[in-house]
């Protein structure tokens, strides 16, 4: 990155220390920064309205002290030694780094308790499993005891899904719970524990033929911006979706068979590529956040890798409507689909120029030439991938989509640039945030009959707070619609503010007629607002179905899926 010309702030860039707030909030690798290119700086404070001044000094608490706190262990002695008799009592930890460091994921809301040293809903004790058995019997054990149970995968949730309302016990698969249990190369399969990251999943199926005597290396095709930290079961559970979701599928299209351990029991679904056996089991317990059992194995269909045939392109259309029905035309083509596809509005393409330098290419001079205007131009951008002569046609028929539509041909130069940040964007988070600039994230699902109404609604509401960046981009795209992911940086550091602002966002998002969430899930934040978006009869469904599974609330309760959410609490009921 180039050094800064005039001011730059002193942004933190020291590791954060170990067993401190800081360590909990921040995204990622520890030791890890990225910090905002000047230009971008010079955007941030002009769309803000702030100045140099505002980024002379920090704005609230960098985190850095250890955490401490006085919160007692709530759970029987008797109960510990039960759980240190089964995983060793080495991998039963209550001290408060432990039980702090699960309790809390990556939405905005989390972060600001952190900062400010706000600690509530925290687990008694912290289980580090190894084995699916250990898991079993300890869900058992909960279950007789009424014992509140919760998991914390990766940490990368930003619903509140893993937050420990009710105390008890928390499974931190991150340590031991993360091993290969099958590679089926005939079936084209693998079985993991679901502690799994998403590194070390991709990594193995890269090396499948020195790791397992492979014919030739495979993918997972599941590679969510949260990949480098999220976990293979936190996939599965809130039905994610990667950003090469538009080829490869969301995880419900990669999920063959799950193993779960209930209060009810344990529970295996089948493992056949498609059958007529009645509702299906593997899509009941999907989506179900935990509040059923816990995810202990999954089976997931893999793919062959090679990348060697992926194809990048870039283009920028004229407007946003012209974009949306290139996108729309390319979906629709029966041409096969790109693996990425990702089309960003006019405000988020303006922040992508700078965030990636190419304001200041000779590109940024080609385009006022061409009659593509600031605020006005959208950038499309992905790539290809599968068999070599399929790759390069599913390219082709775009190229030629785009050119009907007078989209302007950037090649796969900037793609190349976006895929280096598309992992560690979000660490710029922190930076802003040491200053007070809150950066968070919604999403929503929508078709293309209604797309421009959700867009317009969403951002109205977005754009009513003065001083405030939205940005949105259309991903995750199929032929009948797709996800609309809004962005939006302001100056709040206010809990109050955010979840007032938050939940505007989320109704917007409803009464536009899009639905609350592609691939986000639900956990704790959405939970209100879910009977709405579903219906009272159609909701009813879920609840015979925890009541089935859980019917003493011990799984992850607190309002889960808003299974045990008061009535006047919840939002958007319809009548």
């Amino acid at each position: 990155m180039k050094p800064y010309k005039e001011f730059e702030p002193h942004w933190f860039e020291e590791p954060a220390p170990e067993k401190s707030y800081r360590s909990i909030f921040k995204w990622g690798d520890p030791s890890f920064r990225k910090i905002p290119r000047e230009n971008l700086y010079k955007l941030i404070k002009e769309e803000l309205q702030m100045t140099d001044e505002d980024f002379k000094q920090y704005d609230g608490d960098l985190g850095v002290d250890e955490v401490k706190f006085d919160i007692p262990v709530g759970l029987a002695k008797e109960h510990i030694a039960y759980l240190e008799s089964v995983v060793g009592k080495e991998f039963v930890k209550y001290d408060d780094y432990s039980r702090l460091s699960v309790a809390y994921g990556k939405t905005m809301y989390d972060l600001l308790r952190l900062r400010k040293k706000i600690v509530e809903n925290i687990p008694d004790v912290v289980v580090y499993p190894d084995k699916k058995e250990e898991i079993e019997k300890i869900v058992a054990y909960a279950s007789e005891h009424k014992i509140p149970i919760y998991v914390y995968g990766g940490g990368s949730s930003v619903t509140r899904g893993v937050e420990c309302m009710k105390g008890g016990i928390s499974f931190d698969m991150r340590l031991r719970y993360h091993k290969v249990i099958d590679f089926n190369e005939k079936d084209q399969t693998i079985t993991v524990q679901t502690g799994m990251s998403g590194p070390k999943l991709e990594a193995t199926l890269n090396q499948a033929q020195s790791l397992f005597n492979a014919k030739r290396a495979y993918t997972c095709g599941h590679f969510p911006q949260s990949f480098e930290y999220s976990s293979v079961g936190g996939w599965v559970v809130t039905r994610g979706a990667g950003q090469n979701s538009t080829y490869y599928g969301k995880i419900e299209d990669l999920v063959l068979c799950q193993k779960y351990a209930t209060p009810k029991g344990n529970i295996v679904t089948s493992n056949y590529p498609r059958e007529a056996t009645g509702p299906s089991i593997n899509h009941i317990m999907m989506g179900s956040e935990g509040a059923f059992g816990i995810l202990t194995e999954v089976t997931l269909r893999v793919f062959r890798y090679l990348p060697k045939n992926r194809v990048r392109f870039s283009y920028m259309f004229k407007n946003w409507e012209i974009a949306q029905e290139a996108a729309r035309e390319m979906m629709q083509s029966e041409a096969g689909n790109a693996s990425v596809f990702r089309l960003s509005d006019p405000e988020e393409t303006n922040i992508m120029m700078r965030l990636y330098g190419v304001d200041q290419s000779p590109l940024a001079k080609l385009f006022k030439i061409m009659g593509l205007k600031p605020m006005e131009k959208c950038l499309f951008l992905g790539f290809t991938d599968g068999e070599k002569g399929f790759s390069r046609n599913v390219a082709k028929n775009i190229r030629r989509i785009a050119r009907k539509y007078k989209g302007m041909n950037l090649t796969g130069v900037v793609t190349k640039e976006w895929e280096k940040g598309r992992f560690n964007d979000p660490y710029l988070r922190d930076s802003m945030q040491d200053f007070g600039i809150m950066t968070d994230t919604l999403e929503c699902s929508v078709n293309w009959s209604n797309m421009q109404e959700v867009y317009e609604t969403v951002r109205a509401y977005c754009k009513s707070r003065p001083n405030t960046i939205c940005t949105t981009h259309m991903s995750h795209v199929y032929p009948q619609g797709a996800n609309l992911y809004f962005i939006f940086i302001a100056k709040m550091n206010e809990i109050d503010d955010f979840k007032t602002y938050h939940s505007g966002i989320l109704d917007a998002i409803q009464s536009s007629g899009a639905a609350m969430s592609h691939h986000h899930g639900i956990g704790k934040m959405f939970g209100p607002w879910l009977e709405g978006q579903l219906g009272k009869n159609e909701y009813q469904i879920i609840k015979v179905l925890k009541n089935h599974f859980d019917p003493d609330n011990i799984m992850n309760p607190g309002g889960t899926l808003g299974l045990d959410t008061k009535n006047e609490d919840k939002r958007f009921l319809k009548k």
